[in-house]
Formats: C-alpha cells, sequence, structure tokens
C-alpha cells in the first residue's frame, strides 16, 4: 500500500519521528531477510554459474523484499522531507508569537522546547574524494551520519556494519540521512566502483573515537 503523503501532512513532527523509526525498522528487517537467503543482499545474482535460478534462495521472496526496501527507502526520504519541514514551522511559529518584550532570545527559547531534537549520529565523514560516488551524492566533510541504509545511531557497533550495507548495495542506491549545520538532510548514494579507492570515496570516522 503506498503511503498517504497528504496524510502524513497533517502529522506533528513527534508522529512522524514515530512513523520514520517504524520505516527504519521494517527495512532493517528487510535486510535481515534477505541476508538469510544466502547472503544475496538488494544486489546479489539470482542465478547460478549456468544462468539457471538459484535452487539455495526462495527467488520469489527475494524479489518481494528487494522492491518493498526500495519502497520503504522512498518513503523514509519523502517523511524526512516533512520531518524537517515541519521543523522549520515550529521554529517560525515560535518567533511569530513571541512577546515583542521578551525580544529574540525568548523566541528561540520556545522553539528549542517546542521542535525535536536531532537524531544522534554515529559517526563523522572527514574526507570526501573530488568525483566519488560520496562527493555526487552530496555527502561533505563535517556531515555526521544518523543513517546509513539500515544502520543507525540505534544498532551501530563499528565501522564494518556500513561496510556490510556498501557491499550488499553495490550499484544500488542506499538512503543516507546526516546531520549540517544543526539541520537534517536525506541524500541518496550508490556505492559503485570509481576512478577512486572503494565504493564511496569517503573517510568515515565513528564518534566514539573523536569524543
Amino acid at each position: 500500500m503506498e503511503p498517504d503523503i497528504e496524510e502524513w501532512k497533517g502529522l506533528t513532527a513527534q508522529e512522524l519521528m514515530d512513523k520514520k523509526d517504524g520505516i527504519e525498522e521494517e527495512i532493517k528487517s528487510l535486510h535481515e531477510e534477505l541476508e538469510n537467503q544466502g547472503q544475496v543482499g538488494t544486489t546479489g545474482s539470482l542465478v547460478d554459474k549456468d544462468g539457471y535460478p538459484r535452487d539455495d534462495i526462495d527467488i520469489y521472496a527475494v524479489r518481494m523484499a528487494r522492491n518493498k526496501v526500495i519502497r520503504l527507502q522512498n518513503d523514509h526520504k519523502s517523511i524526512m522531507k516533512l520531518i524537517e519541514e515541519k521543523i522549520h514551522q515550529l521554529h517560525e511559529e515560535a518567533r511569530r508569537h513571541r512577546v515583542a518584550s521578551e525580544g529574540d532570545d525568548a523566541a528561540d527559547k520556545v522553539a528549542a522546547k517546542s521542535a525535536p531534537k536531532l537524531p544522534s549520529g554515529f559517526a563523522k565523514i572527514n574526507q570526501v574524494s573530488s568525483g566519488s560516488p560520496a562527493q555526487l551524492a552530496g555527502l561533505a566533510v563535517g556531515d555526521t551520519l544518523v543513517e546509513f541504509g539500515s544502520v543507525s545511531g540505534r544498532n551501530f557497533n563499528t565501522l564494518q556494519d556500513v561496510a556490510r550495507v556498501v557491499q550488499h548495495s553495490k550499484n544500488s542506491p542506499v538512503n543516507v540521512v546526516i546531520v549540517r549545520n544543526g539541520k537534517v538532510k536525506d541524500f541518496t548514494l550508490i556505492p559503485k566502483v570509481w576512478s577512486g579507492a572503494g565504493l564511496l570515496g569517503c573517510n568515515i570516522v565513528p564518534l566514539s573515537a573523536i569524543r
């Protein structure tokens, strides 16, 4: 079932955040399902070396899961845009309703209380190579990673978590959410072979290593 974007627009920022969390959990579950299907992931071949359908996986289930991942990633992109718009609206409403005698500081305090907290990140980008998939996607040095495919601050352990997503998503879009200058931004990154090293062309450092 396609999401009702117009209905989403009527939700509060916190309700949108809750829906976003639900989408992320579903994407994570689908990735785990694809891993259990012979570690086929989102890009693994469905045929054997002789060109016949693989008999060690449920091809129909894999195709359904892959299609659902793509749809959910699009849903996630839409809801992240709505969340950013909603946060902006909260700040604007706080400014419009401030009492003149209290000045701008009071309005900022109201906005800070009204708006949901920025999602917590798990890593930072400290290098992006020119012409790389990361740069083409719009990522930049200083971006704090909030989500990388199915990896988020809630389930991140080591950079191997990100590496697994990269390997299983070669030549396929990966939804990446970052915080930049206090704002949440959503990008689509396609890991692929390019003229430089690796499939991303950027260096990622866990926040725990730089705190």
